[in-house]
């Protein structure tokens, strides 16, 4: 990954206190798993960014290799990676999701 495009990656993360890389976007949701993600911030009613890694190749590539994680979508809250469409999921039945974005946006 380029110097640059590690700055961008950092600067889309600590910008915002939740955002989602993803296919598509949150009105456009281009596959399941992403869906999911949005389905799941949308239900708890709090503001998030999303950013298309079907519209940035260099980013859909970097931002696998930025969080070690090897799919999308990934989410950020308040800069730190929480996970995919599998860990949302269970972070938001166990109730524990809906703590952690209270947190970020009280921040």
């Amino acid at each position: 990954m380029t110097p640059e495009l590690k700055q961008q990656i950092d600067n889309i993360v600590n910008q915002h206190k939740i955002v989602v890389f993803m296919k598509g976007n949150k009105l456009m949701p281009q596959c399941g798993f992403s869906n999911n993600v949005v389905q799941i911030l949308n239900v708890l009613g709090v503001p998030f960014e999303t950013v298309d890694v079907l519209a940035d190749p260099e980013i859909r590539q970097g931002i696998k290799e930025y969080s070690n994680w090897p799919t999308i979508p990934q989410v950020y809250i308040n800069g730190e990676f929480i996970g995919g469409s599998d860990i949302m999921v269970e972070l938001y039945q166990k109730g524990e999701l809906q703590q952690m974005v209270e947190v970020a946006l009280a921040s």
